[in-house]
C-alpha cells in the first residue's frame, strides 16, 4: 500500500507504480467518489474500451409466465 500527503492547495500524487500499473496517462479524466469514509479514484473509460467487459455473463434468469 502507498501513502500519499494532501497538498495544501488540496492535491495528491498518484504513486509511479500505480500509474504504470493502471496505465494512467496525463491529462486523462478520473472519477473520485466518496463511499463512507474512504475516496476511490477511479479512472474514466470510453464506452469503446468497455466493450465486452460483460462477456460470457449467464443471462438466463426465471422469469414469471406473465412476463415472457
Amino acid at each position: 500500500m502507498d501513502t500519499v500527503t494532501l497538498s495544501p492547495k488540496f492535491q495528491v500524487v498518484i504513486p509511479k507504480r500505480v500509474r504504470e500499473q493502471l496505465d494512467l496517462k496525463p491529462g486523462q479524466k478520473l472519477d473520485v467518489v466518496s463511499i463512507g469514509s474512504r475516496i476511490e479514484i477511479v479512472p474514466q473509460q470510453s464506452a469503446r474500451a468497455l466493450r465486452g467487459l460483460l462477456r460470457g455473463i449467464d443471462t438466463s434468469v426465471t422469469r414469471e409466465n406473465d412476463r415472457l
